[in-house]
């Protein structure tokens, strides 16, 4: 039997099909970040549902990002400095959108690194792929230039969300059920 056409088609798939989050991030992920992501759907909708509750003008910007057309990352190089911002939605108030800041991504051989560099809120953590249009963001928050602690050291730190893409210059994460404040952060990135 030739198991040359059977190896040609499996070299064939694994190069066309997207990587899944089904290695390594399936090891370092807490219990209760699997879990938060499991909810991320619900978690959204009803941070939303408070959100138009928000500042009119504040809820058409949130409108006109999610609005966008998700994009593929695997033709592109996240690497390199951006702009970035938070926006809290849901939760103590129904939408704050906060100004710009400073973030980098950096690539140690093993992946996409994000650090955002200013602004009081920090964070720091790796991605993870999970399909060709969305990706797994690992964690840690930080405030002012305290040390961001590792990935795993407790729910006050560690940080969870989707990373989705629109473009060459604009893409976000999506933090479902973050610690402090609200009920969904995006922090958003534009070049």
């Amino acid at each position: 039997m030739n198991l040359r056409p059977l190896l040609a088609a499996l070299v064939f798939l694994c190069c066309v099909l997207p990587a899944l989050a089904d290695g390594q991030v399936q090891k370092l992920i807490t219990a209760a970040d699997k879990e938060r992501l499991d909810k991320y759907g619900d978690i959204r909708k009803a941070a939303l549902a408070e959100a138009e509750a928000g500042d009119p003008a504040e809820v058409e910007q949130l409108d006109a990002l999610l609005a966008k057309p998700l994009a593929a990352f695997s033709d592109k190089d996240l690497t390199g400095s951006w702009r970035c911002r938070t926006i809290k939605v849901g939760g103590l108030s129904p939408l704050v959108i906060y100004g710009w800041f400073k973030c980098r991504v950096t690539d140690d051989g093993s992946g996409w690194r994000l650090e955002k560099i200013s602004g009081s809120q920090r964070t720091r953590g790796r991605f993870f792929d999970d399909g060709d249009k969305r990706s797994i963001y690992l964690g840690s928050g930080s405030v002012n230039d305290d040390r961001a602690k590792p990935y795993g050291s407790g729910s006050q730190t560690d940080q969870v969300g989707y990373a989705f893409r629109n473009s060459a210059k604009e893409w976000r994460i999506e933090f479902p059920a973050p610690y402090y404040e609200s009920k969904l952060d995006i922090m958003e990135f534009k070049r």
